[in-house]
């Protein structure tokens, strides 16, 4: 059963991100919509940092033992917005959940159209190799756009012959900028916080005439064969929510280990609200224990 928390911020993301999403027509407008800040998480420590070329900050518990697993982490807003900071609600939690994070501040569209931020993501992804990072004690994650940018990421650094990491962890990932899910057209009012008639529009953005099913674009359409366990987090409201159910069943049929987790009313990314919404600190226990039992060899 959902939390009422849950249901009460349904309302509240309806009226301040969703109503402002449905009217915006540029970029600037769009970035407006997502200027609020949330609750930092405490006791960790944000420092800014460069790898592979790729500005970000590393994310690490302030006190204590040296987390062993180090997460790199893509944070979402269409390829247009957010960054490292917007982010440290989750980056943070992962931090006191004892992984290190470093958070990477890719290029943002339009400025910085496809594909920029693959290639900014595979730059901080082999830095982070590049610096002694064993693969089996790294794992990669995202949330919306950032969720498919991590995908994309794997997919550019299998083909370039790297290691793949331990695991990934997707946050309601946009795995198809062509929208072709029935989620889309089922969920539109159902959703708190996106349009599905805006999705085209974010896509063309970032795309700037590029393939919406280029698989570095749209993961859905590639081929998964060898990508590492996968852990997805969707809400069943969500106009994305086949984006991850659609991935979550191609990638088991190209047999890679996937956890798909569906959650009833949660807003999309509802781990950015995890102060006050339940369901957020368990998708994030969930999350980090599935990162760090990667060290332990569970399944």
């Amino acid at each position: 059963m959902a939390s009422l928390a849950a249901h009460l911020l349904n309302p509240f993301l309806r009226y301040q991100v969703k109503r402002k999403l449905s009217h915006a027509g540029d970029t600037a407008s769009i970035r407006k919509a997502f200027e609020s800040r949330l609750p930092v998480p405490r006791g960790v420590s944000y420092t800014e940092a460069v790898i592979g070329g790729i500005a970000g900050e590393w994310v690490e518990p302030a006190e204590g033992a040296g987390p062993t697993m180090t997460l790199l982490y893509f944070h979402g807003g269409a390829y247009m917005v957010c960054s490292a900071r917007t982010h440290r609600p989750i980056t943070g939690s992962f931090a006191q959940r004892g992984v290190r994070v470093f958070a990477a501040n890719y290029r943002l569209a339009p400025e910085h159209p496809f594909p920029a931020a693959v290639d900014d993501g595979v730059a901080a992804y082999r830095g982070l190799l590049d610096q002694g990072t064993a693969p089996a004690h790294l794992a990669i994650a995202g949330d919306s756009a950032g969720g498919g940018l991590a995908l994309a990421v794997l997919l550019k650094a299998r083909a370039a012959g790297l290691p793949m990491p331990a695991r990934a962890v997707l946050f309601s990932p946009w795995t198809d900028l062509a929208g072709t899910g029935a989620s889309a057209i089922e969920n539109d009012g159902r959703d708190p916080m996106i349009k599905g008639g805006k999705v085209p529009e974010g896509a063309a953005i970032y795309l700037n005439g590029a393939d919406n099913c280029d698989p570095l674009a749209s993961p859905l359409y590639a081929d998964l064969t060898g990508l590492p366990p996968l852990m997805i987090h969707v809400g069943a409201n969500e106009v994305l929510r086949d984006d991850s159910v659609r991935f979550d069943a191609k990638a088991r049929a190209a047999g890679v280990p996937s956890l798909l987790r569906v959650w009833p009313v949660v807003a999309h990314v509802w781990p950015m609200f995890h102060s006050f919404v339940p369901e957020g600190r368990q998708t994030l226990d969930e999350s980090a224990a599935f990162i760090r039992g990667a060290e332990r060899g569970a399944a």
